[in-house]
């Protein structure tokens, strides 16, 4: 049985990782446009960056544009793998080969 990750099974994660999955390897987005796009509050998106961070999926890089703090994300490399690992393991549970 393929074995899926707990960490980014979670769907609020889930949506985090698809989300930045889609970007260039090197891209980056903003908190806010996670924050808006995903529906989420500061409080649990940033709890869920948090442990995504701890476990080395993302990178959360903070700068100053015209003076105000602002938080950039990105997949790690090992996030990116992470990820594609996970949607190889849900493709194995969806059509399992003999």
């Amino acid at each position: 049985m393929a074995r899926i990750d707990d960490l980014i099974h979670q769907p609020a994660r889930l949506q985090v990782m698809a989300t930045l999955a889609a970007l260039e390897p090197d891209a980056e987005v903003e908190f806010t446009f996670l924050r808006k796009h995903l529906g989420l509050s500061d409080g649990n998106l940033g709890a869920h960056l948090d442990k995504l961070t701890a476990a080395g999926y993302i990178r959360a890089r903070k700068a100053f544009v015209q003076r105000r703090p602002k938080t950039f994300c990105r997949l790690t490399r090992s996030g990116r793998r992470a990820f594609e690992d996970y949607l190889d393991s849900l493709k194995t549970i969806i059509n399992p080969q003999p």
